[in-house]
């Protein structure tokens, strides 16, 4: 529906916070505010302590359940994350207010992930014949369904829609559709929701899923709880599931006393409890500058033509030199989550943008600056880091501070004439990449490639990434989900309006979120294209090898061989770490080879071919 949040995603609760006040001649002279330093970090890390422990001893039976019908046809049985059946009394499956009581009364939930976050609430997941013996609509035979399928939700006048509200449940402006949110009032202080799954209605068929249609309700039951464990409960696509962990790990607000002054630890006083901001997290809704905006927003009317900060991965290729085309072979090496990795330690903004002109550039502050790098020569053999399809600006243009931080490290003079920046930053995202990362190892090592393997024997390395696709299909699931899951939340940062409802010029649902600011989206894809370059660069001065085509982080090199190693071996025999071959976020792994006189053909056609050298199918770039 026009205006809806995405399934399982919920404004942030409004945050009382303190009021922030700067002089006019620090704004003038783009002086940043020192937020999200070390005691940020230490906010947002929690610390193992006893807090974990108690909140994780409150959910005994694991985060999540799938329900399947018992063989008698008279219940339901739930299995854990781990598979097994939940021990206790089956819940009926006649109707949902009763199952909600369930999977409360079960201790189903996960702990939350910061000191001051929320726990996570139960995950019922239904299979197909679950949701009809709940009397649900099964896919594509009746009207009701096709109503799912067109508006999202159940109508409220379906029987188990009223059933919740006569119970004193209600549900969000996204209603009983295929993830859906159910919540009453707290008791004694403590929320009370159920988020349901409903298999029958696509949960599970796109957004980033790709479960195997095969597995039996034990087998999803753990993958889902694989995914759950390492990474966060799913809420809805990989993408909402992505943006809820940056705020579980980030929540926006903290409870503070009130009556006595703010406090750094929350004291029950006379005054009662406020809402106070957490220090490193995002608390404030506010519009993002107008070079930064998506077209349909308001504020995209304000700007000229060129007033587009353009920040989108490289689709470029070149001719080939005389030395390329004595090669026999085409070799792509693909950058294992590039926007993951950029997002470690990357200073980002934290508040309002303000407007500048004539600022001197700082690297420290983030923000979008317009500045002229039309007059830095490059290596032509590279593509140029400064637009999106590899070519030399020609021209005045709008860029992140991550670009031009790395225009003034190749050497440019830069002198911006206007910014718009935020002095209030910190190392936002820095939780949530030591999550994702973490899960995309420990997933990479329960397929058999551990974190050393290729350190430790580079041919082994490749072998078990050649064999990786015969892996165990629940594992690969969880690995695609992760990586759609680091690409999805980068993308939520600038998310645009969906629904047939929305008119242009109108505002939409993300945009009053705190999460919702494009610079974030800007600066990590932006800090993966410099870093690319950057390993581009000192590979071709190390070997003389350079890329002939690049596709977002995906880059095709001429080789006297089919092997990543025919790319990264030294005279010495030793391989080149300017692109370092392994598991970790960052590193690169075998994409695929193609004979030279195909890649020759591709570029005669004018297509990439880094789209096309992917071993068995063609590489996209949102991959």
């Amino acid at each position: 529906m026009a205006g809806d949040r995405e399934d399982g995603e919920e404004a942030a609760a409004p945050a009382v916070s303190l009021p922030t006040r700067r002089s006019a001649s620090a704004v003038a002279a783009g002086k940043p505010r020192g937020v999200g330093g070390s005691s940020g970090r230490k906010a947002a890390a929690g610390g193992a302590e006893d807090w974990q422990e108690a909140a994780a001893a409150r959910f005994p039976a694991g985060p999540l359940a799938v329900l399947e019908v018992a063989p008698d046809g008279r219940s339901l049985i739930g299995y854990d994350a781990d598979g097994a059946e939940l021990p206790g009394e089956r819940p009926s499956g006649r109707a949902l207010p009763q199952l909600l009581e369930w999977a409360l009364a079960a201790g189903l939930g996960s702990a939350r992930l910061h000191r001051h976050g929320k726990d996570g609430d139960p995950l019922l997941v239904l299979t197909d014949a679950a949701a009809t013996e709940l009397g649900l609509p099964p896919a594509g035979r009746d009207e009701k369904t096709e109503y799912v399928a067109r508006i999202g939700r159940l109508p409220d006048t379906h029987r188990q829609v009223k059933a919740l509200a006569r119970a004193g449940w209600q549900l969000t402006r996204r209603g009983l559709g295929p993830w859906a949110r159910i919540y009453r009032e707290p008791e004694a202080s403590r929320r009370q929701c159920v988020q349901l799954c409903v298999l029958p209605w696509g949960a599970l068929s796109g957004g980033g899923w790709a479960v195997p249609d095969t597995l039996t309700a034990p087998q999803l039951a753990r993958l889902l709880g694989a995914y759950a464990r390492r990474v966060v409960t799913p809420r809805g696509s990989t993408a909402v599931s992505g943006l809820e962990l940056v705020t579980a790990l980030r929540p926006p607000t903290r409870p503070v006393r009130t009556g006595g002054g703010w406090a750094s630890r929350p004291v029950r006083t006379s005054g009662g409890w406020a809402s106070g901001p957490v220090e490193g997290s995002r608390t404030r809704v506010s519009d993002a500058a107008p070079p930064e905006v998506p077209d349909e927003h308001p504020l995209a009317a304000e700007r000229e033509d060129d007033g587009v900060l353009i920040t989108e991965a490289w689709d470029w290729h070149r001719p080939l030199t005389a030395a390329e085309l004595a090669a026999p072979f085409a070799v792509g090496l693909d950058v294992n989550t590039a926007f993951l990795a950029a997002a470690g330690r990357l200073t980002l903004p934290l508040s309002e943008p303000v407007h500048e002109l004539d600022p001197v550039f700082d690297r420290k502050t983030p923000g979008s600056w317009r500045a002229d790098l039309s007059g830095l020569a490059l290596d032509p053999l590279l593509p140029n880091p400064f637009t999106a399809d590899g070519t030399a600006p020609t021209g005045p243009a709008w860029y992140s501070t991550a670009k031009l931080a790395y225009a003034l490290e190749l050497g440019a003079d830069v002198r911006p004439t206007e910014a718009w920046l935020r002095h209030e930053s910190g190392p936002y995202l820095d939780p949530w990449h030591k999550r994702l990362r973490q899960a995309y190892v420990d997933t990479m090592a329960a397929l058999g490639v551990p974190l050393d393997l290729a350190d430790r024997d580079p041919l082994a390395f490749l072998d078990a990434m050649a064999a990786l696709p015969g892996g165990d299909p629940a594992e690969l699931a969880v690995l695609g989900a992760i990586k759609q899951t680091a690409k999805g939340t980068i993308g939520k940062f600038r998310e645009r309006p969906r629904g047939l409802g929305y008119r242009p010029g109108q505002r939409w649902a993300a945009l009053e979120r705190p999460t919702w600011d494009p610079l974030i989206r800007a600066l990590v894809i932006d800090t993966a294209t410099v870093n690319l370059h950057r390993k581009l660069a000192r590979l071709h001065v190390e070997l003389g090898t350079a890329p002939l085509a690049v596709l977002s982080d995906c880059a095709v090199f001429a080789a006297p061989g089919p092997s990543a190693l025919d790319v990264l071996r030294r005279p010495d025999g030793t391989l080149s770490t300017a692109l370092r071959l392994g598991v970790s976020p960052g590193h690169v792994k075998f994409e695929g080879s193609r004979p030279l006189a195909e890649v020759r053909e591709l570029i005669a056609d004018g297509s990439n071919p880094a789209r096309y050298i992917k071993t068995g199918g063609r590489v996209s770039a949102d991959e």
